[in-house]
């Protein structure tokens, strides 16, 4: 079967192919050496013996006059006898006819016995047609007498061994296979056994550690992403929950003054009440939609990485401290009738950002520093580099404080400290929310201190802006 392009395969067969491959080619390299020394040194034997016989031979032709008669009584077995004249002439040969024989002087065994007393080779030979290993000694008499032995015998007695060396690569291959089958089970069965789920799971070997730190990085991520995921849809099922909450209590009352208006059942004096009723309702409902709207403006800006700036409208260069000064001018006749002193301090300080949504951040920080305030009380609105040059908003009241336990939450949507004060003061339990989300648009940072009994103080520090 042709495997597709991208087709997956198994690791396991893989890696048994591998091991059988290797042990094959491992088993067929080291049978040929062994095969080729064993060869050599056989060889080497069968020279250092055919030598031996060759001098045995050559010293008992010393010892007589008739060279080749000698010879021919001698049993040679398989060997080949051939007397070589000293001009190279052959004067005698066990296995040919020594008067159609070629001259021999060039015959490198024949050469070097003339030259030095002994000589030896191993060739192809013209006379008989097939290799020969061949020894050669001079005699006293000043001829040389040669022996020979088929080298085809040799190797046809070494056949028998290496047909035991081929039966021992074929046994070495079967038990390959066995041993790669358990091998490569065993080794794949530790990765196969990582659960991706987990979260903690260890590599078996090293060079899979990357892959499962990744695998528990990515587990850890898809957590912490459907921990999110459940949260905001908490926070969502707990924002409408509120919204709609909040929205009933002033929607009943106007329908409920409306409809005593509307059927004559309130007296004409108590008309202008209900009215008054209705209107500071209907103010109710307008400030919660429109912090509502805000809120939801700011989360699509957050989800869009804070990079969508048409939600409210373009950036640009806004004096904080002009903003204050604004705000605590609109705010001036609330906190005159709170009886709480306004002030605001401070140096002019850019900051880059949205006015409208700084102004909804100061509004509601001061709104605060009113309504939680008492008699007699002072909110101060302090406008300073921090840091060298990191525009800085300040605001300080001296009311009520708010309780260590409450501060992690005051900024949550619709908390509130004091639930029944702050709807009778008119809150919608949205602005420190607004607070919140309006310091990340603008990539601030908010602290809080606060003590019972003696007030609070929320500092906004902006980025400080770009060339300074």
């Amino acid at each position: 079967m042709v495997r597709q392009p991208g087709a997956k395969g198994s690791l396991s067969h893989r890696m048994f192919v591998a091991l059988v491959a290797a042990c094959a080619v491992v088993a067929v390299a080291v049978t040929a050496a062994a095969s080729l020394i064993y060869q050599g040194a056989f060889l080497a034997d069968e020279h250092a013996q055919l030598a031996e016989e060759c001098r045995a031979i050559a010293s008992l032709l010393d010892a007589t006059d008739d060279d080749a008669a000698l010879l021919d009584e001698m049993d040679l077995g398989a060997s080949r006898a051939t007397l070589v004249a000293p001009d190279g002439s052959v004067s005698y040969d066990s296995q040919a006819d020594a008067a159609e024989l070629p001259n021999h002087a060039d015959r490198p065994e024949v050469a070097a016995a003339l030259a030095t007393g002994a000589g030896s080779s191993d060739r192809a030979s013209e006379t008989v047609g097939y290799t020969s290993l061949y020894e050669a000694a001079r005699l006293d008499s000043g001829e040389v007498l040669r022996l020979s032995v088929d080298r085809a015998g040799v190797l046809a007695f070494l056949s028998r061994d290496v047909m035991v060396l081929v039966a021992l690569v074929v046994l070495v291959v079967g038990v390959s296979w066995v041993v790669s089958h358990v091998l490569s089970r065993r080794f794949v069965r530790p990765i196969l056994e990582i659960d991706p789920a987990s979260g903690d799971s260890v590599a078996p070997y090293e060079e899979l550690d990357p892959l499962v730190r990744r695998l528990n990085e990515q587990h850890e991520e898809l957590l912490h992403r459907m921990s999110a995921i459940q949260d905001a849809a908490d926070l969502r099922r707990e924002f409408t929950a509120n919204v709609t909450h909040e929205l009933k209590t002033p929607i009943a009352s106007i329908q409920g003054a409306a409809e005593l208006i509307r059927d004559g059942i309130a007296k004409k004096k108590d008309v202008p009440e209900f009215a008054g009723r209705i209107y500071d309702d209907a103010r109710r409902l307008s400030s919660l939609v429109s912090d509502i709207l805000t809120l939801s403006k700011l989360d699509e800006a957050e989800r869009a990485g804070g990079g969508d700036t048409g939600l409210f409208g373009a950036v640009e260069r806004v004096d904080l401290l002009s903003v204050a000064r604004d705000v605590a001018g609109r705010l001036a006749p609330k906190a005159e009738r709170a009886g709480v002193e306004l002030a605001v301090r401070g140096v002019s300080l850019v900051v880059s950002g949205n006015t409208r949504l700084l102004d909804e951040l100061v509004s509601n920080l001061v709104d605060n520093a009113i309504r939680y305030n008492r008699p007699g009380g002072t909110v101060f609105v302090w406008v300073l580099p921090s840091g060298g040059s990191a525009p800085t908003l300040r605001v300080s009241d001296t009311g009520i404080g708010i309780p260590e336990e409450a501060q992690a939450k005051v900024f949550e949507r619709f908390y509130r400290v004091d639930k029944g004060r702050s709807r009778d003061m008119g809150g919608t339990g949205l602005g420190l929310a607004i607070v919140k989300h309006a310091a990340a648009y603008h990539g601030a940072q908010i602290a809080l201190e606060s003590e019972v009994g003696k007030g609070t103080t929320i500092t906004v520090t902006f980025p400080a802006p770009a060339g300074q």
